[in-house]
């Protein structure tokens, strides 16, 4: 006997949600919108891998959400298959280091894409030996398959060390690889993390570097458009797609964030048992989109930038009323307070500075010069972009 009641709901909100995932990869025929000319640039800078020679390394550095993973993995999928035509054999891995963060996980994990055991007879296992070995299987399989070989490093700055770029980047010249060659794609959130790498890495890279900007509210609005056919037709009102464009380019310039927003909206309605997707439902899920993005970014965050940021709201919630504007030097004494209730030692004045301009490079602060006069130089004010309570929770979340 079947049951009376519908568990199920209505008609469906989505067709094809897996087209409003990040992960989601266009088809070789479709365009990544608003990135044809960082497209062509990568694609001059690997043109050399074509014909068989080795490509430059390449460093990308933009807020999150500004489409380098997704250039990256696209351009290297169109190299393997126009190297193919020419007799080429051009393979990629792509390693998220915020998963992999150690040297032994990261190169394991790009072995293990590259590889295929049944043509090289090499095996890769998931433990069991040391990463020197996992290095030699890496090289062996890099020359065994491939003329040329793509890694891409996502969140490169995530490695425990800058080991592995260095020897990716020093394989043909170390005699490690014999045949094959190797080229890098780093990825990194942090525009000044090249400079903390060893000098040594930095003169054997002989990369170029892209800036990736964040997106204005038409190539969002045409990002989403695109990706409009995740939902049942005519489920999505008319002033759905723009509103959502607005507040992602107002806000960030973010197209993982305002595909979220997106979703959320569509999970809203679903949960709802509504039968379309409103602009209420956009404002719903926008606040459920800023409670994530603040969540996420934290949780990726260091220690140490994590207690400089909830100094900040402890300094904004003890502040009258108003937008504070926290200096520095307060920053950095509430900090150091923490740290020695956490046990933490704290860091020199100048490295919380440093953290303080990351955090404004993530969009999670805002940083303005004063004077103080005349020749008596100047300092810095710092200001939240999110409510000092929902960064509090965020950060403690984070260190529980």
């Amino acid at each position: 006997m079947s049951s009376s009641i519908d568990y199920f709901g209505d008609g469906p909100i989505f067709e094809n949600k897996e087209l409003l995932q990040i992960s989601h990869l266009p088809e070789d025929d479709d365009d990544i919108i608003g990135r044809e000319g960082e497209l062509k640039s990568l694609g001059r800078a690997l043109r050399p891998a074509l014909d068989g020679n080795t490509p430059n390394n390449v460093f990308l550095y933009g807020k999150t959400g500004t489409g380098k993973s997704l250039c990256s993995k696209f351009i290297s999928r169109q190299l393997v298959r126009e190297a193919s035509d020419n007799d080429v054999h051009v393979g990629y891995a792509y390693v998220d280091c915020l998963q992999d963060s150690t040297e032994t996980q990261a190169v394991r994990n790009a072995g293990t894409q590259l590889n295929h055991a049944g043509q090289t007879g090499v095996s890769i296992p998931e433990t069991g030996i040391s990463t020197a070995a996992y290095y030699k299987r890496l090289w062996n399989v890099i020359d065994d398959l491939y003329d040329v070989a793509i890694i891409i490093l996502d969140e490169v700055d995530k490695l425990e060390n800058d080991s592995v770029l260095m020897q990716l980047s020093r394989a043909a010249e170390s005699e490690k690889l014999q045949d094959g060659k190797v080229a890098t794609i780093a990825i990194s959130n942090k525009i000044r993390y090249k400079e903390k790498l060893n000098e040594r890495v930095k003169s054997s890279l002989c990369e170029v570097d892209y800036v990736f900007p964040p997106y204005d509210a038409t190539q969002l609005r045409q990002i989403l458009e695109a990706r409009s056919d995740a939902f049942a037709d005519g489920v999505i009102e008319d002033g759905v797609i723009p509103k959502v464009a607005a507040l992602a380019a107002r806000e960030h310039g973010d197209a993982r964030k305002a595909i979220d927003i997106l979703r959320f909206a569509g999970e809203i309605a679903e949960k709802q048992g509504d039968s379309t997707v409103d602009e209420e439902h956009v404002e719903q899920a926008q606040e459920r989109e800023e409670q994530n993005r603040l969540s996420e970014l934290i949780s990726k965050s260091p220690p140490h930038s994590q207690q400089v940021l909830l100094a900040l709201a402890f300094q904004v919630q003890q502040a009258p009323e108003g937008t504070p504007e926290v200096p520095n030097t307060d920053v950095y004494e509430m900090y150091r307070q923490l740290c020695e209730q956490d046990g933490l030692s704290p860091l020199k004045q100048r490295r919380v500075r440093d953290i303080l301009s990351e955090l404004e490079f993530l969009s999670i602060i805002e940083q303005d010069r004063r004077g103080r006069g005349k020749g008596k130089g100047g300092y810095t004010v710092n200001q939240l972009l999110d409510d000092p309570e929902l960064v509090v929770k965020a950060c403690q979340a984070a260190k529980d």
